[in-house]
């Protein structure tokens, strides 16, 4: 909301200064986003009256003008401008006049010679003085602009221009009024609402119109004006005042319009009544209708969208635009005013699906005074009549159906207990009639009754927000809270959620955080989802559908780091995904329907390392990531099990078991994907579930061995279909006291072992705490291991002629 301080002023003149006027604003709620001058500075330019025009001697594009100033002599001034003429008054820099350029560099005004001629000022245009971009010629001033006066004065250029950043519930401030009601409650200053007075009917003239839709309009005030001159000009005071809250002057009842708006908050729209076809209806549009609007776009009405109509159709989408066919023109003789309330429901979201936005529907959506329509009406049958003319019907005001304003109780204990402060009934009191509403008391507080342009007083803690905006921010003290602290215990089996994060950046991940609504592509290709939970009102048309995995919005994380030059990624991000459970039920953390567990997933790109003298380069592999994974797991032993997945390449690709429970999965992009979305390498993705990386094991004590281990090497064979992984958690849950550790270190298949079986090789760490061990016990426990396995999968003991070298694989 943009507008002068001057127009403010004249409803409500507080006794303080710009900044202080500015900061009560801010301070009461009406953020003032900026503060600017109507002109840049200048001095010394006056009024002058040009007498006489006479071609330059020397140039032919150059005139030398008599200019008489107030001064005893004219001067002589030569001017370049083409409409320089004899009688005119335009503002005249003086000598010594000092100026600010386009740029905002300032100049003085000498006497100079301009081709031989001596000039003793400059005659101005308005982009000379900074007030408008018009270069074509000299600012006209009005013809009976005292000569002499200071042109700062005469114009009214010694003023501001405040642009407030209004939040969406405060629409009663898009409005000079509503400001001023404002100003007023916040400073104590007189409050002068304009006196508008109602114009009495000259002739029987009326239009028929229907409320078809009571529950889009509520009220609907036409008015007939006959025999306008709608080409008439619009005075100078109204261009100034629209153009300084950012409107730019189109026609007399265009700019009426506009005027009224901004002045009163009220929306209105002419229409030229000769192209008006049979009676208005207000009323919902039908399925196939179409309409052209003002601004030359075409677009289709369905049941949804409030129109007005006549017996040709759509006119209008109501309380956003009218129509082009029925649009009042300079050439209109006769017009329809419209003063109509509709309410916010029937007029929200419908410009965002049009793609368009309107001042009208700004208002409309937020919520409009309906009880100002007739006002409306009046103020602008006065402004039209005094700029255009015409003989005016009588005011035809039909009411269907106005919102209820029903009282709203508030407690002076509870408002005080909110606020922290105490603050007395009669205060309260002051503060509601300050405000403009109509308060009774009762045992316990006030009944509140909102007038008719507050749509966001509903609920006693908007009545107490209003207490503290008005006894002011500023005056409630900053007291730190009042609390016995607490300290909560914490769960050693649990672990801090940053605690997780700090671990997997450890390991050279950066943290992402992304939208939870993603592309529906992305679900059907990631996650196999063809009905994944779909949102009613997505901020674009591609983010639609909200995500049951973190893998599509990783790719997307690579794919923008590539179009960048960043060839190594490696990201993480922890958050919710969706999906569609009807076992869910509402709750303080769940929706009915929808599951939204926690999970936390990655994504390695490009080389496995930094670039560096150190090591050779190599892509990032499945074993990188899953050595990754390993390092997050404070509790128990997982497994990787070989499983397909959607996003997956079906040979690299592994589901993650804990318990026995499947908690994620593992593995490098499916080359499907990796063709679609243009990756010049195939990315390692993982995903988890968060519980099971959160769960950690109860410290406890164990003692550490004085004695030397035992270390033996157990080669086995066995078929080709037993996993290494199978044995060793065989042997693990089975071993011994004193075995400590076991781990593979050796896989053969070759010369010596027969087809369809394969060598695998354990390396086995045995210690006892309280001796040492002897070879027989060590030997004896080996054995135990080799009939274990012998019995659990046929393993047999690899004997002297089917040995291999180490690590042969």
């Amino acid at each position: 909301m943009k507008f002068s301080e001057l127009w403010l002023r004249s409803f409500a003149d507080p006794s303080m200064s710009t900044a202080e006027l500015s900061h009560a604003l801010t301070m009461a709620g009406l953020e003032v986003e900026a503060l600017e001058p109507a002109a840049p500075p200048f001095s010394k330019v006056v009024v002058g009256e040009v007498l006489e025009v006479a071609r330059h001697p020397n140039a032919d594009r150059l005139s030398l003008c008599k200019v008489n100033v107030g001064g005893p002599v004219p001067l002589s001034i030569v001017c370049g401008a083409p409409n320089v003429a004899a009688g005119m008054r335009v503002p005249c820099a003086l000598v010594g006049a000092r100026l600010t350029g386009s740029d905002g560099e300032a100049f003085d005004i000498k006497a100079s010679k301009l081709r031989g001629v001596d000039s003793q000022g400059m005659l101005c245009s308005a982009r000379e003085l900074g007030i408008a971009d018009d270069h074509g010629g000299l600012l006209p001033l009005a013809a009976d602009a005292p000569i002499g006066r200071n042109v700062r004065e005469l114009l009214g250029l010694d003023d501001t221009l405040f642009t407030l950043k209004l939040t969406p519930n405060r629409a009663d401030c898009l409005s000079l009024l509503g400001v001023a009601r404002e100003v007023s409650a916040v400073t104590g200053a007189v409050f002068k609402a304009p006196v508008i007075t109602p114009v009495a009917a000259q002739c029987d003239a009326r239009f028929p119109v229907k409320i078809s839709a009571a529950d889009g309009c509520g009220r609907f005030t036409g008015r007939v004006i006959r025999n306008v001159n709608a080409a008439a000009p619009v005075p100078d005071w109204m261009k100034q005042r629209l153009a300084r809250s950012g409107q730019r002057s189109i026609s007399a009842l265009v700019d009426v319009t506009n005027y009224v708006m901004l002045e009163l908050g009220r929306p209105l729209h002419v229409y030229d009544l000769d192209k008006l076809r049979g009676g208005i209806d207000v009323r919902f549009g039908r399925k196939g209708e179409r309409l052209k609007l003002l601004n030359e776009q075409v677009v289709d009405v369905d049941e949804n969208v409030l129109c007005i109509t006549d017996a040709s159709g759509p006119i209008g989408l109501a309380g956003i635009m009218g129509g082009d066919s029925t649009k009042a023109e300079t050439h209109s003789r006769n017009i329809f005013l419209e003063s109509a309330f509709f309410f916010p429901d029937a007029i929200a979201g419908r410009t965002r699906r049009f793609n368009f936005s309107s001042d009208a529907a700004h208002r409309f959506e937020r919520g409009v005074d309906f009880d100002n329509n007739v006002a409306g009406i009046e103020r602008a049958t006065e402004l039209i009549l005094a700029i255009c003319g015409g003989e005016a019907g009588p005011t035809v005001d039909d009411l269907a159906d106005l919102p209820q304003r029903n009282p709203v109780q508030v407690r002076s204990a509870r408002a005080c207990k909110i606020l922290g402060i105490s603050v007395s009934d009669a205060e309260i009191a002051s503060i509601f009639s300050r405000l403009g509403f109509a308060a009774e008391k009762t045992a316990d507080g006030f009944s509140v009754k909102p007038p008719s342009y507050r749509f966001d007083i509903a609920i006693e803690e908007d009545l107490i927000e209003e207490i503290a905006r008005i006894h002011g921010y500023e005056r409630i003290p900053a007291n730190l809270p009042r609390a016995q602290a607490v300290m909560q215990p914490q769960r050693e089996t649990a672990r801090p959620i940053m605690r997780l994060k700090e671990a997997i950046a450890a390991r050279d991940y950066q943290e992402v955080i992304n939208f939870s609504f993603v592309e529906a592509d992305w679900e059907r290709d990631f996650c196999g989802n063809d009905a994944p939970v779909k949102l009613q009102n997505p901020i674009s048309s591609q983010l639609s559908v909200m995500r049951s995995s973190l893998a599509g919005s990783l790719v997307a994380n690579v794919r923008y780091n590539l179009n960048r030059k960043q060839g190594r990624v490696r990201a993480f991000e922890l958050g919710r995904i969706f999906r569609a459970d009807p076992e869910v039920k509402d709750g303080p953390l769940s929706v009915q329907g929808i599951d939204q567990p926690l999970r936390i997933a990655g994504i390695a790109y490009g080389p496995a390392y930094p670039e560096q003298w150190g090591a050779a380069e190599r892509g990032v592999d499945f074993y990188d990531v899953k050595g990754d994974i390993e390092s997050l797991f404070a509790v128990g032993s997982i497994r990787f099990e070989r499983a397909a997945h959607p996003a997956l390449h079906p040979g690299r690709s592994a589901n993650l078991l804990l318990g026995g429970e499947a908690i994620g999965w593992l593995g490098a992009l499916h080359p499907r994907w990796q063709q679609k979305y243009e990756l010049p390498q195939a990315p390692i993705l993982f995903e988890l579930d968060l519980d099971a990386l959160l769960a950690a094991s109860m410290p406890a004590y164990r003692e550490v061995s004085k004695f030397p281990p035992v270390i033996r090497d157990l080669a086995v064979i066995v078929d080709e279909t037993v996993s290494a992984q199978a044995l060793r958690e065989a042997m693990l849950e089975s071993r011994t006291a004193f075995v400590q550790d076991l781990w593979l270190f050796d896989l053969y298949r070759g010369k010596g072992v027969e087809a369809g079986k394969k060598s695998l090789a354990f390396r086995v760490v045995m210690q006892d705490t309280s001796k040492t061990l002897t070879d027989a016990e060590a030997e004896a426990a080996m054995a135990q291991l080799l009939q274990l396995l012998a019995k659990r999968v046929g393993a047999r003991l690899r004997t002297l002629g089917e040995k291999s070298d180490v690590n042969q694989s």
